[in-house]
């Protein structure tokens, strides 16, 4: 059975398109300020890529076209990678926008790393805490790319299984042919 490049591309797909809207919500409550569909939708989307954005307009300054330029080319090189014929692209693909997505939602949900609040302390003594908000909609992001991620490795051994089986095949009439 061969792995269906759309299946491994839907997460990744998934994180750029709620980038994406998020810009452009960001976008339209500029235009229409006094639109509260705007503000729920923009409020639902911003933990998830809030501080990713403003990293990129700090550093890129905060041009709209190049936040499109960005996602674009972010889309353009998973659809790729989840094409290529080999699989370590695809599985890097999709494990790089669950660990993306976990971030975020983790910067989204201000956890604190060496705090004099923590949680619990590490053996060392290194005192820290890791809270995540892990609403409805943050945990449903993460048990999408957690089914993600399952496929990515049920298609890597599929096919690493096959290339065994094809070897020992043409082992085997090697083996005939001497």
């Amino acid at each position: 059975m061969k792995r269906k490049s759309i299946l491994l591309f839907a997460f990744p797909a998934f994180i750029l398109m709620t980038m994406a809207g998020e810009r452009a919500a960001t976008f339209l409550l500029g235009t229409y300020p006094a639109s509260p569909a705007m503000w729920w939708i923009w409020l639902e989307l911003r933990p998830l890529s809030a501080m990713f954005w403003q990293q990129v307009d700090l550093y890129l300054g905060g041009s709209m076209v190049l936040d499109a330029v960005i996602l674009i080319a972010a889309a353009i090189a998973c659809w790729s990678a989840c094409n290529v014929r080999r699989s370590a692209a695809f599985f890097l693909a999709n494990h790089m926008a669950l660990l993306f997505a976990g971030l975020m939602i983790a910067v989204g949900s201000h956890s604190e790393t060496a705090s004099t609040i923590a949680a619990f302390t590490a053996p060392s003594g290194f005192s820290f805490s890791l809270i995540a908000d892990l609403t409805w909609e943050n945990s449903l992001v993460l048990v999408l790319g957690f089914a993600a991620c399952a496929y990515c490795h049920v298609a890597f051994l599929r096919e690493t299984r096959q290339r065994g089986e094809a070897m020992a095949v043409r082992l085997i009439a090697l083996q005939r042919d001497l």
